[in-house]
């Protein structure tokens, strides 16, 4: 799995997305089978604080396969044990996200979503670093041959994501091919706060970014590289939450085959920072991903 973001200038202004949910990082946490590895062939690189892997949660695991495999050319091999159905999906052969198919019960605001994993060398240090700066636990450490050894928190607003401590190694840094992950960002009430908590847990180096929109931008680094974002929460959402982009060559022509696919667009197509466009669209079971053009030839800047 290549990089979320390799060195690259800051995008994002002010996106909103749907809300991730507790109780379906649980049944992640608790799958009954092992998992494949992040890094195939392994790997002798540890980045802490890299996003190195996404995982979707679904009550249609087809549709799901359908929407994700027609806009980004992903294919899938789905591990079916007892009532548990889970997809690995690859790009070009390589596996870069999980699926799991969970029922949503009647009457219960529930909506899919994708989880977050955030590389650290020690989930048992992480876990306890975060729940004595605030966090809770949403679901305890656990291992699984080959993947590694995984944990579900939630950060002091509330934002879901899991800490993997890999155990085929973390993925190297390089740019994203188009279809694969390319950046992470949270969104939450008071960013540079919460820029704190994320720099203690995963030794982040943070870094403010001017804004001309009265919201706060932050930037999370290791390694000299670009890891994350955390923006302002937009006033009509209450609940923070992480959102994770996927590299395309055409924002506009994604979006709009996206809606062709049963899919909706949730942040129409606009020109970031960068000099590309970024877009957030809806999957038809309602789980939000965003978008993002990047150009081979654009400059790639360090965070200094």
């Amino acid at each position: 799995m290549s990089a979320f973001f390799d060195r690259t200038r800051y995008p994002l202004r002010g996106l909103f997305v749907l809300l991730a949910l507790a109780s379906c990082s649980v049944a992640l946490a608790a799958l009954p089978f092992d998992l494949p590895p992040v890094s195939n062939p392994a790997s002798t690189e540890h980045h802490p604080g890299k996003v190195i892997w996404a995982d979707l949660v679904t009550p249609n695991l087809g549709a799901a396969e359908n929407f994700y495999g027609g806009l980004f050319g992903w294919t899938f091999q789905t591990i079916h044990t007892g009532d548990t159905d889970y997809a690995i999906a690859l790009l070009d052969g390589r596996p870069i996200a999980g699926m799991l198919q969970k029922a949503i019960p009647a009457g219960e605001k529930r909506r899919p979503a994708w989880l977050t994993f955030i590389a650290v060398r020690d989930v048992d240090a992480a876990r306890g670093m975060a729940i004595s700066h605030g966090a809770r636990i949403v679901s305890e450490p656990k291992t699984y041959g080959g993947r590694g050894r995984q944990a579900v928190i939630a950060d002091p607003e509330g934002a879901v994501f899991a800490v993997l401590a890999s155990a085929s190694g973390d993925p190297p840094d390089f740019l994203a091919a188009p279809g694969d992950w390319i950046w992470s960002a949270s969104f939450e009430r008071n960013p540079k706060q919460s820029a704190t908590f994320y720099s203690v847990v995963f030794g982040y180096d943070v870094f403010d970014l001017p804004s001309a929109d009265g919201a706060e931008h932050v930037i999370l680094s290791s390694d000299d590289y670009a890891r994350a974002a955390i923006h302002t929460l937009p006033p009509n959402h209450r609940h923070p939450h992480w959102l994770n982009f996927i590299r395309v060559e055409d924002a506009v022509g994604t979006s709009a085959k996206a809606v062709e696919l049963g899919g909706r667009v949730a942040v129409e197509p606009f020109v970031d920072r960068h000099g590309g466009k970024i877009a957030v669209i809806v999957d038809p079971t309602g789980a939000a991903v965003g978008v993002m053009e990047w150009s081979e030839t654009d400059t790639k800047v360090e965070p200094k």
